[in-house]
């Protein structure tokens, strides 16, 4: 056996005992097929017994979809903040605009002020009763630079004014939308919570022996995941060279480890899944998008055999996961609600993509 192939043993086994050692799981791994499993009964339920398997996938799903509002969440709440700053740019903004406006119609008051303490006659008719030529050409040259002045000044009268509606339109504008986010942001909120305590009332509902089994049964799915992962033969390509800024993220990432998880979290106490890479990131000097959605979007995407300790794994089909890869199969990530963030098998769970945030 080569040093390649023991290497990708010793990661299996690795792997294996850090799944099932580990107190917090990554989430959301592929079904196991359940030999023999437990069921359990709701209390005071005719309905037929359901496995324990159909429990842990049923509190998975609720899971999933608070991972996906948080996401939600968290997109609402990034724009919110963009475009608070907006309206308070506009605001100072219009308030300069305002000021200038106001000195523009003194200065046009102090002209019309002038032309009436001069008897209210035109400079021009003035300059016709100057005997003196030169002094009638200095005169003519004065009353064309006078009359530049007024209507430049004019202009810039009605640019501003134009200016002012403008801005008085986008901070509407701005308003609207940030309203807007707001009842984004409330609805997501409220999904969050209901999934969430719906998935807590049914591991609620568990006897301990139950709730010792579920957890062996996301450890097992975890498992079998990873371990069918690297059976591919995935980490035979894959680079384990990090770039500079990416060993940065990934020790800020790995510091992180044991923090809980908590929806809507950039720390420095408790993080959610893309809380925790954003943050990384920006610890590298590198700014990323919030989200794990929009990260997916927008972030340069990079085959799997290409990966690289520092890049982002996106995990379902719907974006709604992300775990940062570290090297050797393992990714380090926040979980969901309940866990801890931790290192857990890269191919633990559906992965839809990589992105590598300094490409």
């Amino acid at each position: 056996m080569n040093r390649r192939h023991v290497a990708t043993a010793a990661i299996t086994l690795v792997c294996a005992l850090t799944v099932l050692a580990s107190g917090s799981p990554a989430f959301a791994a592929p079904e196991p097929p359940p030999s023999a499993p437990a069921s359990v009964t709701e209390p005071g339920a005719s309905a037929p017994e359901r496995s324990l398997e159909d429990v842990r996938q049923e509190i998975e799903a609720l899971y999933r979809k608070a991972a996906s509002a948080t996401d939600a969440y968290n997109l609402a709440e990034e724009q919110a903040a963009a475009q608070s700053a907006e309206i308070v740019k506009l605001a100072k903004e219009m308030t300069k605009g305002q000021a200038r406006i106001d000195d523009l119609k003194n200065r046009a008051g102090a002209a019309a002020r002038a032309q009436y303490r001069g008897g209210g006659m035109p400079p021009e008719a003035r300059l016709m009763l100057v005997d003196d030529p030169q002094l009638f050409i200095d005169g003519v040259g004065r009353i064309r630079q006078g009359h530049k002045a007024t209507q430049d000044l004019l202009n810039e009268l009605t640019r501003m004014q134009a200016d002012l509606a403008t801005y008085s339109k986008d901070a509407s504008a701005q308003w609207e939308k940030l309203e807007a986010n707001r009842v984004k942001q409330e609805k997501a909120k409220k999904e969050i919570k209901e999934k969430i305590a719906a998935a807590k009332k049914l591991e609620d509902k568990l006897e301990k022996e139950e709730l010792a089994r579920l957890i062996e049964l996301e450890r097992q799915a975890q498992y079998d995941a990873q371990t069918a992962w690297l059976s591919s033969g995935v980490l035979k390509e894959i680079d384990s060279r990090a770039s500079k800024q990416g060993k940065k993220a990934v020790t800020f990432a790995t510091k992180q480890i044991g923090k809980p998880y908590e929806w809507g979290a950039e720390g420095p106490g408790t993080f959610d899944c893309s809380g925790l890479t954003s943050q990384a990131w920006a610890a590298a000097g590198r700014g990323i998008p919030r989200t794990s959605q929009e990260q997916w979007r927008l972030l340069p995407r990079i085959a799997i055999k290409d990966m690289r300790p520092g890049d982002l794994i996106i995990y379902h089909s719907d974006a709604s996961h992300v775990g940062m890869y570290i090297g050797d199969g393992a990714i380090v990530h926040a979980p969901r609600p309940g866990r801890n963030v931790t290192i857990a098998g890269a191919g633990s769970m559906g992965i839809l993509g990589v992105v590598r945030p300094d490409k």
